[in-house]
């Protein structure tokens, strides 16, 4: 009786693994797409000139810069006059240290 239990209980996870092993998808993992690949995709290759740029193109070429943010650079400069130093951004509402710094390399003055 021993011996006919031992034999089912082998049976039974004989089985087990059978069924796990071909029931398990084989999945191919995609390569992922190197970083430089992603990062030359998101870069624009020019910078934006603050005194010519209009709200779309700030939008979309300055990280952190939405449709509000991007008016209130376009109303500050109509208002005050063309900016004269990158750091003029600073004094549009809305515009902080932090978000200047992340876009100082991405803009200029003409």
């Amino acid at each position: 009786m021993q011996n006919t239990y031992i034999s089912s209980l082998i049976f039974a996870f004989l089985t087990t693994l059978s069924v796990a092993t071909t029931a398990a998808p084989s999945i191919k993992p995609e390569a992922p797409t190197p970083i430089t690949t992603q990062m030359t995709q998101s870069e624009p290759s020019a910078k934006v000139n603050l005194n010519a740029a209009d709200a779309e193109t700030l939008r979309r070429d300055l990280f952190g810069i939405g449709a509000a943010k991007a008016k209130a650079i376009i109303a500050y400069r109509e208002s005050n006059g063309p900016f004269t130093a990158v750091d003029e951004l600073l004094e549009v509402k809305g515009i902080g240290k932090a978000l200047m710094e992340k876009n100082r390399d991405r803009l200029e003055i003409k």
